[in-house]
């Protein structure tokens, strides 16, 4: 083979892959330029192994306590997740490092065994609203933690969480 058949056989073996990178940069870019959001992070879950011992943080710097916002939850799980629901505790840490706690349950497929959320292949991606005009009363950095409640110490085939917080849309 030439070293031009090689050079065109290789390209055609990364097109695949030149197509992905570029979507990924352009979600990126998209993401990247919404005006509303405050606050988004998600963090991959190692193995998707998810220890009941593992808490997933997440701190959230806040300076307006007049704005309303929405809270939301995402969560990409892989479609081999034994259960049709996740449940969750989330503390919420204020600047004042006061804590509230909170149970989850979070429904990801329905009766019949449908993922609810996007995706394809065997990933989808839910995002839950859990609050919804929400004030932040005080100023400062609020931690969010996130810790599986279901009765198994490590499950498995959830991928990623997080959390988003927007500024409610004033329509």
């Amino acid at each position: 083979m030439t070293s031009i058949g090689l050079i065109i056989s290789n390209l055609r073996k990364l097109i695949p892959e030149l197509k992905l990178l570029s979507v990924s940069f352009l979600l990126l870019f998209l993401l990247a330029c919404d005006s509303n959001k405050l606050f988004e992070k998600n963090t991959n879950i190692y193995n998707s192994l998810w220890s009941r011992l593992e808490l997933i943080s997440f701190e959230v710097p806040v300076e307006d306590t007049i704005t309303k916002y929405n809270l939301y939850l995402n969560i990409r799980n892989n479609t081999d997740y034994a259960f049709s629901n996740l449940y969750l505790f989330m503390n919420t840490i204020y600047p004042d490092k006061k804590v509230s706690r909170d149970t989850i349950e979070c429904i990801l497929a329905d009766k019949n065994g449908k993922w609810y959320g996007k995706g394809w292949g065997k990933y989808r991606l839910l995002n839950l609203q859990l609050g919804k005009n929400i004030r932040f009363p005080q100023k400062g950095t609020y931690t969010f933690q996130l810790e599986q409640a279901m009765r198994k110490d490590t499950l498995e085939n959830i991928t990623d969480i997080g959390i988003r917080i927007e500024k409610t849309r004033q329509d």
